[in-house]
């Protein structure tokens, strides 16, 4: 078994990790049973799939909780961040 005790694994950090992993795995799940990913044009004016909705959603919520981070230090609440993130992620994939 490799020892982890060097990297902070919270169970927070955990899940993070895992719903990541978990995404990326249904993923590709529904381009098995549905391939092409039906790329489209959204607001952003360039084609975009499945996956590069994923890509952007995850990328712009690491930002949003960063940015809650940032802004709110130590008693910034992460749940409402959360929940932004999510609203987030349901604008990219219904309008990008």
């Amino acid at each position: 078994m490799p020892d982890f005790s060097w990297m902070a694994w919270t169970t927070p950090t955990a899940l993070f990790f895992a719903s990541i992993a978990l995404l990326v795995a249904l993923m590709g799940l529904w381009e098995y049973v549905a391939p092409g990913g039906s790329p489209r044009f959204g607001i952003l004016r360039f084609e975009t799939t499945r996956g590069d909705r994923l890509f952007l959603s995850l990328l712009g919520s690491a930002f949003i909780c960063l940015g809650f981070v940032g802004l709110g230090g130590e008693d910034a609440n992460l749940w409402v961040a959360l929940g932004v993130s999510f609203l987030f992620a349901l604008f990219v994939f219904r309008f990008v």
